[in-house]
């Protein structure tokens, strides 16, 4: 049985277990009777602690999969795909007024080729946007303060207290992941799509 390895930029409980159920979710159609295992490791991602814009989310995500890749040459058993998560916020301008959303981004790699994926967007209040966007604070201290806890970023994350538990940091996590790896998993579709295209 082949042992198809995954690296990824975190070792934060939340954002590990996002990659490991994406992994039991598409696994069998990226890598047939593969054994897959899940190693993070602590990368920066050369972006702020929140990141304010998709942008600055996206280059986080993909910094932290190269980042990744400079130091997977050298091990002597390199990773097969490389994951940069990165969760912030988005802000866009709607009837004149601002709205800011949480977003969590994934960035994957196979060294070669590279894809974004998106969970989806929760609006996020007014007040904790300017705690985050104008005070500088990082959204785990402002979200902790919030709402009366400690430690959230390492359990349910502002999403699952935005969401009232619905939806978690990592459930937001595991659907930027399994939309990321798409082109890797179905590549039959994506290189139709190209063929058709050209």
């Amino acid at each position: 049985m082949e042992k198809i390895l995954i690296a990824v930029g975190s070792t934060r409980r939340p954002k590990l277990a996002a990659v490991q159920e994406a992994i039991r979710d598409f696994g069998p159609q990226l890598a047939p009777g593969s054994d897959f295992e899940v190693i993070g490791a602590e990368v920066e991602s050369g972006v702020g602690h929140t990141p304010a814009n998709r942008s600055e989310l996206m280059q986080g995500a993909r910094q932290r999969a190269e980042a990744l890749i400079r130091q997977a040459c050298e091990k002597p058993e390199p990773a097969h795909y490389f994951v940069g998560l990165e969760g912030g916020l988005d802000s866009i301008e709607e009837q004149g007024q601002r709205r800011v959303f949480l977003e969590s981004w994934a960035y994957v790699t196979d060294g070669r080729h590279g894809h974004f994926g998106r969970s989806g967007a929760v609006e996020i209040p007014d007040a904790l946007a300017r705690e985050v966007l104008e005070n500088g604070v990082e959204l785990s201290v402002a979200i902790d303060r919030f709402a009366g806890a400690v430690g959230i970023r390492d359990n349910q994350g502002a999403w699952g207290v935005l969401s009232s538990g619905l939806v978690s940091r990592t459930e937001a996590f595991r659907v930027a992941v399994v939309a990321a790896f798409a082109p890797f998993y179905n590549s039959k579709m994506y290189h139709a799509a190209s063929g058709a295209r050209s």
